[in-house]
This record gives structure tokens, C-alpha cells and sequence, in this order.
């Protein structure tokens, strides 16, 4: 309601205290803090009907991360994997001849971003500090000042010769040894490399460039993701936590929507200026939506949202997705997708299908269990 699908001429109690804006194409309105995005419409995508039925954050989160329903009930606070996130499988599948780590994720792993049996070295390289700051360096990506190359190359020298654990032939054994082995390998390759360390190198943007996609850490970890994604990896996550507004929902939002908005917008005109658009999927989404009414919670006086896995709104952009798109529609009080209803199962073979990833495919387990990389592989067709 606050940020894609506003309904203006709802009741009071549904429509919230915001107003709406324009979009650039005709019908079509945001939320009145969404101003860059809506005049970006043009580049992007909007889908209205995405629906689940898991209204926890765990269980959302996983449902979303991977287009595998969770399979038992999950709480709101958990941290589950029954399935390999979608980070996870484009760095297996989207093998990059590169020294940077396939996956990113910043500044955290998202809940249910993991690899799960897909092994360690699918799970995402985590930068955890602020690109905000000027003391901002990406931990373990290079060597202390009183270790020279000399040093540090004899030690892993040292380290071949004393390691006689015996490593297991197949890859479907599940090795846990030949999986640490590629760890080493990546984090060795990252703290000898130049292109590493430049791409992490966020001061070598322009004043201009970094005020432009705002100064603070959402904002410059976009810009970081755009800069990763030149220098060739594949898939970055930017985790935005913090969005469970179930009270002070109109004053916390009055000052945060106004920078995401721009943050996203920025990055999104970033790529298309560089000709990098069309060849790199941008989505913004959450795990639910939120209820259509207005709550107050009791200790709390202060008007909020709660979870709401019914209706959802997500934005997608570049990667061939014809833009001006608008996919779905909910009713007149957001209860309910009711035109073209999707699950997350559509949404995420979407994104495999522009990857090159067919998700009708099976995965193996090391025990050598076939699992459905998506049960419903059917694409979102008008974003083909």
C-alpha cells in the first residue's frame, strides 16, 4: 500500500495516511514516496499478484528465496533451509572463469539465502561493514601488513604438504573436505588478486556518482553491487532489513521511502546508462505483503501493517523485461490478488529463465535424492 499498489479510493482505515503519484505510464499508481520509480516505470516491470499462503517471516522468506514451499510449519524468527536459494543455484549453475565469489550478499545472509545441499562453496560471500563509511574494507580479501606474499605463499605451501586428508572421488558424495578445499581456494585467489580489491575499491566512484545513489549504507551498497556485477559476478544480494512496521508505520516510512526509492531508482538508471540493463536483472521483493486494514497495536498507539501473504507487489527490471509491464491486479481494498494470480513458484522460474537456467530440472542430493529445482517451472509469460 505504501510503496507499489496504493488504493486512493479505498476507506480510510485501508488506504493509509499516504497519497499517491503518477507513474509514466497512464492508469498506473505508486505510493506518493515512490517518485523516481514511478517516473522509471517506463524501465521496469510491476507484479501485483504475487500470493502464498506462508505468513511467517522464515517461512515467507524461504518460500520466496527459492520457490519451495517450507515443509513444516516455520516461525517468524527462524533461519531455514529445505532447498537450495536462488543465489545459490546461478553460482553453481553460472560458473564464472573469475577470482570473485559468484554470490554476494550484503550485509548479511538473507534467512533462507543458503545453498542447503548444493555444498559451502555455493553459500554467499558475506560483506558485513558499512560502504558508507571512509574506513570501509572488505574483511579477509587481503593480507595483514606484516604478512608479505613471500610469507603468505610458503604457508600455503606448508599447508599442502601437511594435508593428508584423503578426499572422496565423486562430487555427489557430498565431500565435506573437497568442499573446504574450494573455500581455500576462492579465499586465496581473493587476497592475491588485483581485480578483487579493485572492484571492492567503492572510492575510486565519483562524488557525484555516490551522492547520486545516496550516502548511506543501503545507497552505497547498491553502487558496491553495481561494481560487483561489472566486474562479473553473477548474482548479488542487498538485504534490507527492517521493514516489519506493525506500529509507527507512516512516520518511520515518511524518511525511509523517500532514499530507498531513490536508491533503486538510481541503480536501475545506473545500469541503463552504462548499456549494462539489458544483460542484468534488478528485482526488488519482499517475503509477504501487508494487511489491508490498519492495525494499532494495543501497546502501541500508533498506527501499522501486519503480515499478509495474500497479495504482494514485486519489481522487476532489465534482463529483457519489457518495461511499462504490469502484471496482476488486487481488489479495491488489497485483500486479495484476483487477476492473474501467481506464486512464487512463477516468480522464481522467471528469473531462472532469464539466467539460462531451466527450471524444469532435476537436482540431486549427495545421497542421490532427485529434487525439483521448481515444482511449477511455468515462467511469468508477459515478462519473456
Amino acid at each position: 500500500f505504501e510503496t507499489f499498489d496504493p488504493k486512493p479510493d479505498a476507506p480510510a482505515e485501508f488506504r493509509g495516511e499516504f497519497g499517491y503519484t503518477r507513474t509514466s505510464v497512464p492508469g498506473v499508481l505508486y505510493s506518493e514516496y515512490m517518485v523516481k520509480l514511478a517516473a522509471s516505470l517506463d524501465d521496469c516491470a510491476m507484479i501485483r499478484s504475487i500470493r502464498h499462503n506462508q505468513g511467517n517471516h522464515g517461512a515467507g522468506n524461504h518460500y520466496m528465496l527459492t520457490g519451495a514451499p517450507p515443509r513444516i510449519p516455520v516461525g517468524c524468527g527462524a533461519f531455514v533451509s529445505f532447498h537450495p536459494s536462488i543465489g545459490s543455484v546461478v553460482a553453481k549453475k553460472l560458473v564464472k572463469d573469475n577470482v570473485l565469489p559468484s554470490y554476494f550478499s550484503m550485509p548479511r545472509m538473507s534467512r533462507s539465502g543458503g545453498p542447503n545441499f548444493l555444498g559451502a562453496q555455493y553459500a554467499p560471500f558475506v560483506v558485513p561493514d558499512d560502504p558508507n563509511s571512509d574506513k570501509f574494507k572488505v574483511r579477509d580479501v587481503a593480507l595483514p601488513r606484516d604478512l608479505a606474499t613471500a610469507r603468505f605463499d610458503r604457508r600455503t605451501d606448508l599447508r599442502s604438504m601437511v594435508d593428508k586428508m584423503v578426499r572422496l572421488n565423486s562430487e555427489a558424495a557430498g565431500d565435506p573436505v573437497s568442499a573446504f578445499d574450494k573455500y581455500h581456494e576462492q579465499g586465496y585467489d581473493l587476497v592475491t588478486s588485483p581485480e578483487a580489491q579493485q572492484a571492492f575499491d567503492i572510492s575510486q566512484e565519483s562524488t557525484g556518482t555516490r551522492q547520486r545513489y545516496g550516502r548511506d549504507g543501503f545507497g552505497q551498497r547498491c553502487l558496491l553491487a553495481r561494481r560487483l556485477v561489472e566486474a562479473g559476478v553473477p548474482f548479488v544480494t542487498v538485504y534490507d532489513g527492517g521493514c516489519d512496521h506493525h506500529a509507527n508505520l507512516f512516520c518511520t516510512l515518511t524518511t525511509r521511502l523517500p532514499k530507498w526509492d531513490n536508491s533503486v531508482a538510481t541503480l536501475i538508471q545506473d545500469l541503463k546508462e552504462r548499456g549494462l540493463l539489458d544483460s542484468t536483472l534488478v528485482i526488488a521483493m519482499g517475503e509477504f505483503g501487508r494487511t489491508p486494514k490498519i492495525s494499532t497495536l494495543a501497546t502501541a498507539k500508533s498506527p501499522g501493517r501486519d503480515h499478509w501473504a495474500n497479495a504482494m507487489s514485486v519489481l522487476m527490471a532489465g534482463g529483457g523485461t519489457p518495461g511499462g509491464t504490469v502484471v496482476g491486479a488486487t481488489d479495491r481494498k488489497g485483500y486479495a490478488a484476483l487477476d492473474r494470480v501467481l506464486a512464487p513458484e512463477n516468480l522464481v522460474s522467471t528469473i531462472y529463465h532469464k539466467m539460462g537456467i531451466d527450471p524444469s530440472q532435476i537436482l540431486y542430493t549427495p545421497q542421490g535424492r532427485p529434487s525439483h529445482l521448481v515444482s511449477d517451472p511455468t515462467p511469468i509469460r508477459e515478462l519473456i
